[in-house]
């Protein structure tokens, strides 16, 4: 199915046309998951277990971090198990020069973590990390009492966080560039001196991972009062409980397999996924079953197949992770496809609206792009080498096109180490499942 352009680390990977695919997968653990469980887990009172976990560019400089910091930790990534033992909101380590990748979750859930420590914290990353904005964080922060700056242009990092505990307080967030702003301070919260009100400024874009990360801290034992998503208080009354947490399938890649089911006329099985999963891109199918799809949903799994697709108009906030997967499929539909609510994307690992209209030109679709999404209207297809600009779901996405287009070819395919190392491997033995 697949030819490598460069062994052992290709530069490119041509993606082979398929018939139908039909199969089972299992994806990794949740990379979201993974890295909130660990922050609660490295503040926590005790010794965790997680399991499950994801192994990653994200998680693997999200662990390193952590060590730094002083949190022990016993990794066995045969088993996709991690031990943690937790600090109880008292970080170790008095200072640490953290390299965060190009993690957003790392350094934005760092900083507010190492607030509550003592001495110097820098968080510094990518040449892309130090082109993503933390101002919003870095404001909210400063309203709750700690002595943090940028140091990067226009609010992005390298960020200092000079600790001396968290104060708490009332602080207003702006919610309109990144959840994971919000995320990061609800965590570190719970180990504020005062309680904590935080007080959202706008739209909350991403609304699915606020639940997410409220579940997560649930689970360690951690209960925090919100209504509407505007407004959250965080009692200091104790902190997280070391305990055995399991991690579910990621959903964001479990899209790229629905995607693959709908672009060939396939039917896919995702294992370990349900419509009761913390993580909200598990409507991505919902978007699939409108587009035309059959989509058969059980306690333990979710199946999509492939049908006649047809265009849409859908507002992709609350999963705008899966706007490249919908992106890929909307290629091989019968009408335009609109996505809207999404202007954030554009300060992801890259601008992921912008280089959508620029790949999906290349193999032929007409795109209007607006401000906050994109328009897509099918066009016949043909070959073209796709850039990934060095973002793990360009490549995982636009690959599907490939297995109905000849000739597609992704370059620098090695960028989904990022989240999902073994991706194409994992789609290679779908194809092979398929006969």
């Amino acid at each position: 199915m697949f030819t490598y352009a460069d062994l052992p680390v290709p530069e490119s990977l041509e993606i082979r046309p398929t018939g139908p695919l039909r199969g089972c997968v299992r994806p990794p653990g949740s990379k979201s998951i993974t890295n909130r469980a660990l922050a609660c887990a490295a503040l926590a009172r005790g010794r965790s277990r997680l399991t499950g976990v994801l192994d990653s560019d994200d998680t693997r400089v999200m662990i390193a971090a952590l060590e730094q910091l002083g949190i022990e930790l016993a990794v066995d990534r045969s088993a996709q198990t991690i031990e943690v033992t937790g600090c109880d909101g008292q970080i170790p380590a008095r200072s640490a020069q953290l390299f965060v990748g190009n993690s957003g979750t790392t350094v934005r859930f760092l900083t507010a973590i190492v607030a509550l420590g003592q001495g110097e914290f820098r968080l510094d990353g990518t040449k892309r990390m130090r082109e993503r904005p933390i101002a919003d964080l870095v404001e909210a922060m400063a309203q709750l009492g700690v002595d943090v700056r940028c140091l990067g242009e226009r609010g992005c990092p390298p960020v200092v966080v000079h600790a001396a505990g968290l104060r708490g307080g009332r602080a207003d967030i702006r919610g309109d560039v990144s959840s994971q702003f919000l995320s990061g301070l609800l965590m570190a919260g719970p180990y504020a001196r005062e309680a904590v009100e935080l007080i959202v400024a706008g739209q909350l874009v991403s609304q699915p991972y606020i639940r997410m990360t409220l579940a997560v801290m649930e689970s360690f034992g951690v209960h925090i009062e919100s209504a509407d998503n505007s407004r959250f208080l965080i009692p200091n009354t104790g902190g997280y409980q070391a305990r055995e947490y399991a991690i579910e399938p990621d959903a964001s890649a479990a899209s790229y397999f629905f995607g693959a089911a709908a672009v060939t006329g396939g039917e896919v099985t995702v294992e370990g996924l349900s419509v009761a999963s913390l993580q909200g891109d598990v409507a991505f199918v919902d978007v699939l079953e409108r587009m035309g799809c059959q989509v058969l949903r059980t306690g333990d799994s979710i199946t999509v197949v492939g049908r006649a697709l047809r265009g849409i108009e859908v507002d992709m906030n609350p999963i705008s992770d899966t706007v490249q997967t919908l992106a890929a499929v909307a290629l091989f539909a019968d009408g335009p496809t609109t996505v809207t609510g999404v202007a954030h994307i554009r300060h992801k690992e890259t601008d992921r609206i912008h280089a959508l209209a620029v790949e999906l030109r290349k193999l032929g679709a007409e795109v209007d792009e607006f401000a906050d999404g994109l328009r897509i209207t099918p066009r016949p297809l043909h070959a073209a080498a796709i850039d990934t600009y060095d973002d793990h779901r360009m490549a995982m996405s636009l690959a599907l096109a490939g297995l109905r287009v000849p000739g597609v070819v992704i370059n620098d395919p090695g960028c989904t180490s990022k989240t999902y190392p073994e991706f194409f491997e994992d789609l290679e033995v779908l194809a092979l499942q398929s006969g």
